[in-house]
């Protein structure tokens, strides 16, 4: 002889909340992806080791849209992680801004590079099309 309980609503009453679905454990799992690439993207935005100069004047925050020559110690020009080799700097450069509007460079130079190599990729630039160039540099030491 079996007993068994029955409810007035009906017999699947008891299994009603076990059909829906948790989603905090979700919500967690997302909010940590979150805090890792908001960590992780600004180390990827400067790619090439370079030692910036330092300078007394304010300057802008740089988009992560806009292009970055960088200029390593070496005297190597590169735009993102890509290596560019001298003589091939004002083709690449004119064919990255042949599809933008806006056709502003920033400069990324080694505070120990060579002044003509920074010359030499201003020159580049001009040439290819680039109506804006900026200078990239850090803030000055603070005293303590």
């Amino acid at each position: 002889m079996a007993f068994a309980s029955i409810s007035p609503s009906g017999p699947d009453d008891d299994n009603k909340d076990l059909a829906e679905i948790n989603i905090i454990p979700l919500v967690d799992i997302m909010l940590v992806l979150l805090i890792i690439f908001m960590v992780a993207a600004p180390l990827s935005i400067s790619g090439i080791h370079v030692q910036l100069p330092r300078s007394q004047a304010k300057g802008g925050q740089v988009d992560q849209k806009k292009i970055i020559l960088s200029i390593d110690e070496k005297g190597d020009y590169f735009i993102d992680k890509t290596r560019i080799q001298p003589e091939h700097l004002e083709a690449k450069i004119e064919a990255v801004f042949a599809v933008r509007d806006e056709k502003e460079l920033y400069i990324r130079a080694d505070k120990n590079v060579s002044y003509g190599r920074v010359v030499d990729a201003m020159t580049a630039a001009k040439l290819a099309g680039v109506r804006k160039l900026s200078m990239l540099t850090t803030a000055p030491a603070s005293p303590r």
